[in-house]
């Protein structure tokens, strides 16, 4: 199985944007990098700790977006406000707001 990501488009009180996200389902919440969430003017809401895939633990704000995935639609989620190297990911929160779900399978997603 190698790496999945799928167009997604964001959209917050400053405008929208276009962007390609890692699809993780070992991530809880999407994360948007800087430059994204800067951009749509997204606002951090709060702070919460993560534990990464190595183990790091990182602290980093959580603010609000409208996400909308073609072929699905647009739903309000949760979203890791990141740092510039941070990468886009779509994360489980996100897809359970959707209403659909991604399998390691033949077709992948469903509804």
């Amino acid at each position: 199985m190698g790496l999945v990501y799928v167009d997604a488009r964001v959209r917050g009180p400053a405008g929208t944007a276009d962007v390609r996200l890692l699809v993780d389902t070992g991530a809880v919440y999407t994360v948007l990098r800087r430059d994204v969430w800067v951009g749509v003017g997204l606002q951090p809401r709060r702070v919460e700790e993560f534990v990464l895939a190595d183990g790091t633990v990182v602290r980093r704000p959580v603010g609000e977006a409208y996400i909308e995935l073609p072929g699905v639609g647009e739903g309000h989620s949760p979203v890791v406000l990141g740092e510039s190297e941070d990468e886009n990911l779509l994360g489980v929160v996100t897809l359970g707001v959707m209403g659909t779900w991604w399998t390691p399978s033949p077709g992948g997603s469903g509804r």
